[in-house]
């Protein structure tokens, strides 16, 4: 979602509360430059994907098992936790 300051200075709650409901990312424009408003669960959720990113072995992990076809695959009622 796109806004000016002055909108969203007047909407605010509202706006607020759809961010956090939706995990909407909200845009606000000022005649100084830009800024992003966003829930913390997505603030959170890019945090954690960055720090998984970050460790080159790990990243590696992820990538080849996103690639691992289904069929090979351990079936979901096997996975202990």
């Amino acid at each position: 979602m796109l806004t000016t300051i002055t909108n969203f200075r007047k909407n605010i709650f509202s706006m607020m509360e759809q961010t956090v409901k939706y995990n909407e990312t909200l845009h606000v424009s000022t005649k100084d430059g830009n800024a992003v408003v966003m829930s913390e669960e997505e603030y959170e959720g890019i945090l954690a994907t960055l720090e998984l990113s970050s460790d080159p072995k790990l990243k590696k992990k992820l990538i080849d098992g996103k690639n691992t076809p289904l069929s090979e695959c351990v079936p979901e009622s096997e996975v202990t936790w």
